[in-house]
């Protein structure tokens, strides 16, 4: 077992578009535990397409309570939504790690106050705020999926007027990550990372080349399941150059606590 390495970029339950094999969490956490992974950050898949997430959240504590030592849960808290501050304070009692938010999803821009006021507070109760940039390719996507991907100007606007957030962007290439990582400030880029669940290796070696302009440091693991195999980041890791093997990936657990 990886004693640092956690996909902090999983879920459990159905995704409304299409069928995914294995939503339920004891898969999930046997998965975990064949791929050596130490634990797993686990969003509620459906209810990131709900009004409202309340009941969403309730699920995936329940869901994943018998799977603790293992399995965290992430809820997803609607800053546009009344009582957003209760269902933050519930996520520490449950002891979350972070909060998932889906901007783009429910309507918000960066500069949205409420989002800010909430990426503050996860940072102050000592949870980073993760943000989605896609669950699927475009080209595959359901003709009823529109939101589209999470603009990468969302998440530089978000981050430069909660200073007190940290924030983890999960299921962004390459070029989206060069987006914003270079559009921040040094101090700015400190309080993001990216997981490398969309990051190519091999021959593109994207992942490689992300590691070398702006640092292993700001890269964290991830996997998409069920929506994508667990299998893909931890072989681009395992197939980098060389010089590069050494490098250590972002250790979130100390990221999220601040």
């Amino acid at each position: 077992m990886n004693a640092r390495r956690v996909d902090v970029h999983c879920y459990v339950g159905g995704y409304p578009f299409r069928h995914v094999p294995h939503p339920e969490p004891a898969i999930l956490a046997r998965v975990t535990e064949r791929e050596g992974l130490h634990s797993a950050w686990v969003g509620h898949l459906p209810s990131a397409f709900w009004r409202d997430p309340t009941l969403g959240n309730e699920e995936l504590y329940a869901q994943l309570a018998p799977h603790a030592s293992r399995l965290r849960p992430v809820p997803a808290i609607r800053p546009d939504w009344p009582r957003w501050q209760v269902a933050l304070a519930n996520a520490r009692t449950q002891e979350a790690p972070a909060v998932r938010a889906y901007p783009q999803l429910w309507g918000l821009q960066g500069e949205d106050a409420r989002l800010v006021r909430m990426a503050n507070a996860c940072g102050e109760a000592g949870m980073a705020l993760l943000l989605t940039v896609r669950f699927e390719d475009l080209r595959q996507r359901h003709p009823m999926d529109v939101a589209g991907d999470l603009p990468a100007a969302t998440v530089r606007e978000l981050v430069r007027r909660a200073r007190n957030s940290r924030v983890i962007v999960a299921g962004a290439g390459r070029e989206w990550i060069r987006e914003v990582h270079w559009g921040l400030t040094p101090a700015e880029q400190e309080r993001v990372l990216y997981d490398i669940s969309w990051i190519w290796g091999p021959p593109e070696d994207h992942l490689a080349g992300l590691m070398r302009e702006i640092g292993a440091g700001r890269l964290c693991f991830g996997t998409g399941w069920p929506l994508r195999l667990t299998q893909t980041p931890a072989a681009n890791l395992e197939l980098l150059p060389e010089e590069l093997m050494p490098a250590m990936l972002a250790d979130v657990e100390l990221f999220a606590a601040g």
